[in-house]
């Protein structure tokens, strides 16, 4: 990827000005980066590791070699998570940050800070991958990988923000329905109450009006109904011994009346004889 190909670059180069190392160096330390370089570009990252490690053995000051060693753990990060605590980037990133920041080569702190924008981008901290560049770009305005790197995490950056943006937006619009949902909950609730203290409240008024003294006719006109219209076998009695009455009395009335008819056809009968 075009992220990781300047510290393949920046390793042959550092190979080839092996030979002009500080006076610190040693032949074993020069041989050791010479072999972990060759194992590098055939792609044998960690056997460049050790080999560049050998070599600060010889010389705990080397830049080259704590460079290329760096070089070396970036290559072995594969399909590790850039957050995982495992991943050999950590190593890396702390390496590159201390060379640009005491190297006095100034090839080794522009491909550092190169190589920390790198780091940077991969955990998708594209601020920091930016200011990383620009760092690169203020040693040597010609690196045009590092321009180019730029560019795409400006770009990334954007749509970083606008993804946050569109994230934000869809919360606020989350919250407002749920408010809103809270708020019809709430409303249904008072709504529930309200009726329930109403049912209760007329079941009370019933209870008081069953407990509410009564006249006799009430009692039989309540009683009549709770028979369904009815009418009960004593009032049945009742009503038949009446009419029995009334019959009886008509009865004597037609009774009385006939006699005292035949009476007076009597003396009727009795005078016309004597004339």
């Amino acid at each position: 990827m075009q992220i990781r190909q300047f510290a393949t670059i920046l390793i042959m180069l550092l190979s080839a000005i092996n030979c002009y190392a500080e006076d610190t160096s040693t032949k074993k330390e020069r041989n050791f980066i010479k072999d972990g370089n060759e194992k590098y570009e055939s792609g044998n990252y960690s056997d460049a590791e050790v080999l560049y490690k050998k070599a600060l053995e010889q010389n705990g000051m080397s830049d080259i070699a704590n460079f290329n060693k760096a070089s070396a753990l970036m290559k072995q990060s594969g399909n590790t998570p850039a957050d995982s605590p495992n991943n050999p980037l950590f190593v890396a990133d702390s390496i590159f940050n201390a060379l640009s920041q005491s190297s006095n080569n100034t090839q080794i702190k522009e491909s550092s800070y190169y190589n920390l924008g790198n780091i940077a981008f991969d955990k998708q901290d594209y601020q920091k991958s930016i200011s990383m560049y620009k760092h690169a770009l203020r040693i040597n305005p010609n690196n045009d990988d590092a321009r180019d790197n730029l560019r795409l995490a400006q770009l990334k950056l954007k749509e970083q923000q606008n993804n946050k943006d569109k994230n934000k937006d869809k919360n606020k619009d989350q919250d407002k329905q749920d408010n809103k949902d809270k708020q019809q909950n709430k409303d249904n609730q008072e709504n529930q109450d309200k009726s329930k203290d109403n049912k209760q409240n007329e079941q009370k008024d019933e209870k008081n009006q069953d407990k509410q003294p009564q006249s006799p006719q009430q009692n039989q006109d309540k009683q009549q109904q709770q028979q369904g219209q009815g009418i009960s076998d004593a009032n049945a009695e009742k009503i038949l011994k009446t009419m029995e009455n009334e019959e009886n009395a008509t009865r004597r009335k037609v009774n009385m009346k006939k006699a005292k008819e035949a009476e007076r056809n009597a003396n009727r009968r009795q005078t016309t004889n004597q004339w």
